[in-house]
């Protein structure tokens, strides 16, 4: 079976950087799902860390309902939720509990956005999977945001967590890893209610570094992009957010497959944005020697892209290619547009 997995969409992103608002970048995905057996949309196709939900999900309606009409009622969607659109089946992962596995099979009816974001994808038939779903007998792809707790802070970015404590990691279930990403989602909003001196003064620096850099979000972020770029920095930063993510996310990844219990030749995963490995790149298998591929991203990120060309890590409209008798493999379906189509312009 011909598959194609896409991951980090992020249809309705605030800043307007998801590409698939554009005519041409949203032509060449649906000429590439034609080709296909199956799609698998591997987390965050929705925006839904946002105040306003709905928006989101009116600018992913068209696409979604594309992509359907496009498959058609012989093939098949696969939608695996990532941290983006968790809110799609928190509820159902959570009161699963203990029981939830690799690769468990979501009601469509687990929630009303669900409901919704898949009766868009009729005519093919969708089927919604989580954590994760195995693709073939040894490969199992997962949106990757369990990744997170293993970093410090906990984000897709980070320091390697079993460097600074040390100690073998044990074998854990799902449900470990949702009752931690509820739990540390409650203490992130219960942080953002608190003064900024007291967040900055009862907490390790790790905690005081993030603090302050969400606090810089708030007022400079904006318009920090373009100071980037303007001050010749914006490749260096890119060179800085890459080599962390190689040694720390990947890293953070195989703790993932081990602490599952996870056997396989193979791990396509999303979430870090960063399509890979490329032009022979040697990434670190994970601890029992299973080999690792990111899906990329759909997003045009002006200071990670600033005078670059394609091919490029973080060039929007990559994908994972699995075809019968070969090794997943990293395709750009997007790599044949410039900047200017890329950002509308």
């Amino acid at each position: 079976m011909r598959t194609l997995v896409i991951s980090d969409l992020h249809l309705g992103n605030r800043a307007r950087h998801d590409v698939l608002r554009l005519a041409e970048p949203r032509a060449r995905l649906l000429d590439a799902a034609a080709g296909v057996d199956r799609l698998v949309l591997l987390g965050d196709t929705v925006e839904l860390m946002t105040r306003r939900p709905r928006r989101s999900m009116a600018i992913a309606e068209p696409l979604l309902r594309e992509l359907g009409r496009r498959l058609g009622a012989g093939r098949e969607v696969v939608v695996v939720p990532g941290n983006h659109d968790a809110s799609l089946i928190r509820p159902w992962a959570l009161q699963r509990g203990e029981l939830l596995g690799l690769d468990e099979q979501v009601p469509t009816t687990a929630t009303p956005l669900l409901r919704e974001m898949t009766g868009w994808l009729a005519p093919a038939q969708v089927t919604v999977r989580y954590p994760g779903v195995w693709l073939a007998d040894r490969v199992w792809a997962t949106h990757g945001h369990y990744l997170d707790r293993h970093l410090l802070p906990e984000s897709a970015l980070g320091l390697p967590r079993g460097r600074l404590r040390g100690g073998r990691a044990s074998p854990e279930l799902p449900n470990g890893y949702e009752l931690a990403r509820w739990r540390s989602r409650r203490r992130r909003a219960r942080r953002r209610s608190e003064s900024l001196l007291p967040r900055l003064s009862e907490r390790p620096i790790a905690t005081v570094l993030e603090t302050t850099a969400e606090a810089l979000r708030r007022t400079a972020l904006p318009r920090l992009p373009r100071l980037l770029m303007d001050a010749d920095l914006a490749p260096v930063t890119a060179a800085l957010i890459d080599a962390q993510m190689r040694h720390g996310s990947l890293s953070a990844m195989g703790q993932v497959v081990r602490r599952l219990g996870v056997q396989a030749d193979w791990v396509v995963f999303g979430h870090v944005h960063r399509a890979g490995p490329l032009n022979g790149e040697r990434w670190p298998e994970a601890p029992d020697g299973t080999r690792l591929l990111n899906t990329g991203s759909w997003l045009f990120e002006p200071v990670l892209l600033d005078r670059a060309t394609p091919p490029h890590p973080y060039w929007p409209g990559s994908a994972a290619l699995l075809e019968p008798a070969r090794d997943p493999r990293v395709v750009g379906l997007l790599d044949g547009l410039d900047s200017g189509q890329l950002r509308g312009r």
